[in-house]
């Protein structure tokens, strides 16, 4: 038992376990700059305040306050929504993708 957890982490360790189907539905989505103090908060954050940010990239905050960055794809997708978007905060989305560590490989998103 014990070796097979310590072969898990130094897998995990070096990114060779296989990515991890995920959905996440009604999720806020922040940009990263602001990712550390919008998780207390993250509906408090502001559409403005995303796009003036979009060049750090985008992500999620988990029901459980823990934030998982898009790929260069989402973060492409949630840019274009955002930019069309009239709401001014509560941004959240459902999203779909692959988890591989902390980032999220996007394959499909939605604002709601």
């Amino acid at each position: 038992m014990f070796k097979k957890a310590a072969v898990m982490i130094v897998l995990s360790a070096m990114g060779a376990l296989p990515a991890l189907a995920a959905s996440y539905q009604d999720v806020a989505v922040v940009d990263v700059g602001c990712s550390k103090k919008a998780a207390s908060n993250p509906d408090a954050h502001t559409r403005d305040c995303a796009l003036a940010c979009a060049k750090s990239g985008f992500g999620i905050v988990t029901k459980d306050q823990q934030f998982l960055k898009f790929d260069a794809a989402g973060n492409a997708k949630i840019a274009e929504e955002l930019k069309a978007s009239t709401k001014k905060d509560h941004l959240r989305v459902n999203v779909k993708g692959e988890v591989e560590g902390d980032t999220l490989k996007v394959s499909s998103i939605q604002l709601l």
